[in-house]
């Protein structure tokens, strides 16, 4: 009969085997990203941030990036739209900074597994188009079965270099990502297990271009996407008052998925 080994790590299903956990594994991907973060309304942005953290600044980061080269997928590819809030955790043993996932949307299975059961990361599927290209402009929408609920625009003005690119690859380089990983009781309410977790990672940032953006939420209903409406609305009832950092960047992203932890 198969009995799970102490020194593995599992996804489900758990019964055909895992891997052995080491500590020290290193994803790593090549990564093309479009940052947009604008101001919003503090205490509307605070409804979606749990008890024991500290929002920082009434800032909703919403990025794009486009990971190739994956050393776990054996140089697969998928896309991601990270939407995420800056922080500070006030925990009985743990004080710190770090940018709390509000959510996250990829375009594959796999990363999507065990980004929310390994990490805590609150990733869910939808449709996301690669960057559409006609230099100086770059664009994405984000759709759920035909039904469009986020487009990012950009345009460049030119790169960043000397020191202003310097602030942007410390910026970027080392990012205390910090997810609610919550698992429901079966049969019953509340939930089986609710704690939040520390995933650090960072983008080692090779080039970056400067420019203008914008992004336009799209109210759906629950016809036209059942499981994730509520969760757009709410990001489309935030209003987005100023874009405070508009930025694409190429480089080489590094999560350190074993390094993650429960903070407390």
């Amino acid at each position: 009969m198969f009995r799970p080994q102490n020194d593995f790590t599992y996804l489900m299903p758990a019964h055909f085997g895992g891997g052995k956990f080491d500590p020290e594994t290193i994803v790593t991907q090549r990564s093309t990203s479009l940052v947009l973060s604008y101001e919003t309304d503090r205490k509307g942005l605070e409804n979606y941030i749990p008890e024991g953290f500290e929002l920082l600044a009434p800032e909703v980061q919403v990025s794009f990036s486009k990971f190739t080269e994956i050393n776990w997928m054996q140089g697969g590819q998928y896309n991601l739209i990270n939407v995420a809030a800056p922080v500070r955790f006030h925990g009985k043993k743990d004080r710190l900074d770090g940018a709390y996932t509000l959510v996250v949307w990829e375009n594959k299975t796999a990363p999507i597994l065990g980004g929310r059961e390994q990490t805590g990361i609150p990733k869910i599927h939808a449709d996301i188009e690669d960057l559409h290209i006609v230099r100086p402009h770059y664009a994405t929408t984000i759709s759920y079965e035909g039904n469009t609920f986020l487009t990012m625009d950009f345009e460049a003005a030119g790169p960043i270099a000397g020191e202003e690119l310097d602030v942007l690859k410390s910026q970027f380089a080392s990012v205390n990502t910090l997810g609610w990983r919550y698992i429901p009781k079966v049969g019953a309410p509340g939930a089986e297990l609710s704690q939040f977790v520390l995933y650090p990672q960072g983008v080692e940032v090779e080039s970056a271009q400067a420019g203008t953006g914008s992004l336009r939420w799209t109210e759906l209903t629950p016809m036209q996407n059942p499981a994730q409406y509520y969760i757009i609305n709410s990001l489309a009832a935030l209003p987005v008052k100023r874009v405070t950092q508009a930025v694409l960047t190429e480089g080489r992203a590094v999560l350190h998925a074993m390094g993650a932890r429960v903070i407390e």
